[in-house]
């Protein structure tokens, strides 16, 4: 961690680890920058803020992540802990709970997404549908699907196959409403050339 974006610390007695009251000498520490304490802080925090993330989220690799995700947390937000409305491992242990419930939300939502385009029907798309229908058979819309780039497709696929609204595509994809819209029409316009080519 680089000492630059740190102000330095004031120098004064240093608790010694152990009690509660001196979690929260160190995080009063941490909070004006001090390195040394933040180390201090975090060896006595590392593993009790691990062992409650691996009983929200399960899996150790991302639990080890936001573990560090609430430590660095806890150095650059020491400065908003009050003693007066609870403990300092309280403060923390409610940081750990809340990012692992959110980290297990995110990777909920993620799922339903991934299930959602994967169980699209196949319906033709408005506007293309009566030249799909009079002169192209399903083998050649996957052919020309296939030619488009693959946020194009998905695109399409979710807009005009799943039934879903520009605005929806945008919140199930996480992408800007005005970007969907222009990975739609560029999409079409290749679906339509490449529907023109005769086999």
């Amino acid at each position: 961690m680089s000492t630059q974006d740190v102000p330095q610390s004031r120098p004064g007695p240093r608790p010694v680890p152990g009690r509660e009251e001196d979690l929260a000498d160190l995080l009063t520490l941490v909070a004006r920058g001090d390195e040394p304490a933040f180390e201090a802080a975090y060896d006595r925090l590392a593993r009790p803020v691990y062992g409650l993330i691996r009983k929200v989220v399960r899996d150790p690799a991302q639990s080890e992540e936001v573990a560090q995700e609430v430590l660095l947390e806890v150095w650059r937000s020491a400065s908003r802990f009050d003693v007066s409305r609870g403990s300092a491992m309280t403060w923390v242990m409610t940081i750990a709970h809340r990012r692992a419930v959110d980290r297990v939300r995110s990777a909920s939502a993620e799922t339903q997404r991934e299930q959602k385009v994967s169980s699209v029907a196949p319906v033709p798309p408005d506007g293309v549908a009566e030249t799909v229908e009079s002169r192209l058979d399903a083998e050649r819309v996957r052919h020309c699907l296939d030619s488009l780039t693959g946020l194009q497709r998905q695109s399409i696929t979710l807009a005009y196959y799943g039934g879903y609204t520009y605005p929806e595509v945008a919140s199930l994809l996480s992408t800007a409403l005005g970007t969907i819209k222009t990975r739609v029409r560029d999409g079409l316009i290749r679906m339509r050339d490449c529907m023109g080519v005769s086999w």
